[in-house]
């Protein structure tokens, strides 16, 4: 599971990798569960070109009646995802996007205690992560765009192995290669759910430790102020 990343935010970095535009440029900060980052989805006119949107991290499902339901839905495991009532209802629809990032971050406990380790791959290349995205109306009216990464079994991962508490069940975010960003947006389910496997290239792992103060509960950026574009629905 991953509960902490570093999202690209840089337009050029976006444009490059990616293929999208973004209006705003602004330097990576790590992000925690109800944090707001980019996501790449489909646009709604049938184009299909891409866009990019900043959403909260945990998708919101339509019973979720507090912001904070988030904390719990920042992650949705490839086997349950199609049957759990937080997130079957937007595998349905098809409403799957890409989670851009530079690297994310997992508890190594070979020290006895959880020591952050980032995750990324050789030569600064930025992942695509599995995602989806739901949109949402918070008590005040306003409507946020959420999303979750999506989950794969990583037992005998020969990197992602050494991470989580001993004993544990080894997982890992599922990480797209850019041939395949075509069905993963715009695919049938079918096709979806065949991209959803332990990542088969090289990854590179060092530690990462959190500076003090870190944020926890989400990041720098503020939820509600109208500086930091939060979108709603197509």
């Amino acid at each position: 599971m991953c509960s902490n990343y570093r999202p690209v935010t840089r337009a050029d970095r976006l444009l490059t990798f990616f293929g999208v535009e973004r209006a705003r440029d602004e330097p990576p900060v790590d992000v925690f569960p109800l944090g707001l980052a980019p996501i790449i989805r489909l646009a709604s006119d049938g184009s299909g070109h891409k866009r990019c949107d900043d959403g909260v991290f945990g998708l919101l499902p339509h019973f979720a009646t507090e912001l904070a339901f988030g904390r719990r839905t920042y992650n949705a495991r490839a086997e349950t995802v199609a049957t759990l009532a937080s997130f079957k209802h937007a595998w349905a629809a098809g409403q799957r996007c890409i989670v851009p990032a530079e690297c994310f971050f997992e508890p190594d406990w070979s020290s006895g205690r959880a020591v952050r380790w980032a995750i990324e791959q050789p030569g600064q290349v930025p992942m695509a992560i599995a995602g989806l995205w739901r949109s949402w109306r918070a008590p005040d009216g306003r409507e946020l765009l959420t999303f979750a990464m999506i989950t794969v079994n990583a037992d005998g991962h020969p990197v992602m192995g050494r991470f989580h508490r001993p004993g544990e069940e080894k997982r890992m975010v599922a990480l797209l290669a850019e041939a395949d960003y075509g069905a993963w947006l715009g695919g049938s389910i079918e096709e979806a759910a065949r991209l959803l496997r332990p990542w088969p290239h090289p990854l590179h792992a060092t530690p990462a430790p959190l500076p003090p103060r870190a944020p926890r509960g989400g990041s720098t950026r503020s939820l509600w102020s109208a500086e930091d574009g939060a979108a709603g629905p197509d």
